[in-house]
């Protein structure tokens, strides 16, 4: 089988003869470019400039040339503008704080302040408040709450609906490109065409938004859902209604030339608990998630991606009952979010795409012994009878040995029959 016919054996719960393999085709299956940077020289590939790929998390390109040595059978479409509102385009060298030479959009425009920190700016305006800060010894950025003072009385759902708007005849003429661009690859496809995230804490503060409105802190989100449930219930319903009218327009365009359609990034754990009970999350988040996985089942041959972090079980049935098919990271170090459990009650019905390493621990402290160790016994368990797609839990941090990489990549070979 090739990567195309492997992966869709692995979403349809059927044995491809091997471990399909993700890096780089989510903005959560990603590696950092510090890691992207010191994996070409390992492998003796010509020294270049990163593509940061995603800024929030600085995500750098995995190209042609490290897919072939990582093993790759994904790759993702992104959409036309990043988290920041800018798009991935006229790229210009930055140097990063650690000292790496990366290239950066053209938009990606920083201040630093006096302390070291970085600020980054909504579409590279520094006209108005930056909504991202890179800490002085961090490696990535953390959106900077911008809320404005509200009176409960005047708070409006229009004001959390002002980024969810019909898709527009250039984004459309985007994805038309994109999926021309891969037209001819014989790689499974995830596209994130955005529009689509229930409540996704990442998107919550707004960064890509010059002068965001509404509730925007992202405490004040996570009380909502018990003081403001109905707002909640508004705001869903019609944003939901206008994801379902861009779906319909961006099937139009893509067709099945992808398999599987990025839903959202919506964390519902922590590392010992979920942040809402299984009846909360089936009253105000279920009906509207699967409203959407409705249309598009009915509709399309994609397959739905739900990402949510921490200790979910709890919740797993509800994410299958809402009509997700694929959930990713797996943070099989989380509380109760056993391997050996969740491939035998939920591994039928949905695919587990990640789990394949702990990231926390044994991937960025273990020694290259103990990444051979996890990555053999946790893909024997999440592989068998297919359903898995093997990626790291959530993105490969830049602190993360090469070393431990590489025995990572070594590890997925062998049990694929490539050593």
């Amino acid at each position: 089988m090739n990567s195309k016919e492997a992966f869709t054996a692995t979403l349809a719960h059927t044995t491809p003869g091997r471990i399909v393999i993700d890096f780089g085709a989510t903005p959560v299956t990603g590696i950092h470019v510090l890691v992207i940077k010191k994996l070409r020289a390992y492998y003796g590939l010509p020294d270049k400039p990163v593509k940061v790929t995603e800024p929030y998390q600085m995500l750098g390109e995995v190209d042609q040339e490290l897919m072939e040595i990582l093993g790759v059978d994904v790759l993702g479409l992104s959409p036309r503008t990043n988290i920041f509102g800018f798009e991935n385009s006229g790229w210009k060298g930055f140097k990063a704080w650690w000292g790496q030479e990366v290239m950066v959009p053209e938009m990606f425009i920083t201040k630093t302040e006096s302390n070291g920190d970085l600020l980054l700016y909504p579409e590279g305006n520094t006209s108005v408040a930056p909504s991202g800060r890179m800490p002085s010894t961090g490696f990535f950025f953390d959106a900077i709450i911008r809320q404005k003072p509200f009176e409960e009385a005047m708070l409006k759902v229009d004001d959390n609906l002002e980024e969810f708007k019909p898709i527009t005849e250039e984004d459309l003429a985007y994805w038309d490109r994109q999926v021309k661009n891969i037209s001819r690859s014989n790689k499974g496809i995830i596209a994130n065409f955005g529009g689509t995230a229930l409540g996704d804490i990442a998107l919550v503060p707004a960064p890509f938004l010059l002068n965001p409105k509404g509730i925007r802190d992202i405490s004040e989100w996570y009380m909502s859902s018990l003081v403001r449930p109905d707002f909640m219930k508004e705001l869903f319903d019609r944003q939901t209604d206008i994801a379902i009218d861009n779906l319909k327009r961006l099937y139009g365009v893509v067709g099945n030339k992808i398999d599987v359609v990025y839903m959202c990034g919506n964390d519902f754990g922590t590392q010992q608990s979920t942040f809402c009970d299984v009846q909360t999350f089936g009253e105000l988040y279920l009906p509207y998630y699967r409203k959407m996985n409705d249309w598009i089942h009915r509709h399309t041959e994609w397959k739905t991606f739900k990402h949510s972090c921490g200790a979910v079980e709890t919740l797993i049935e509800s994410f299958i009952e809402a009509g997700f098919d694929v959930l990713n990271p797996v943070q099989v170090n989380a509380t109760g979010m056993d391997p050996y459990h969740l491939k035998k009650k939920y591994g039928d019905r949905i695919v587990f795409w990640g789990g394949g390493v702990d990231t926390q621990k044994v991937l960025a402290f273990g020694t290259p012994g103990d990444v051979k160790k996890q990555v053999t016994r946790l893909c024997s368990v999440f592989a068998e009878g297919g359903g898995f797609v093997f990626n790291t839990v959530h993105n490969i941090q830049a602190n993360v040995p090469v070393e431990n990489v590489a025995a990572m990549v070594e590890t997925l070979r062998k049990l694929n029959g490539l050593n």
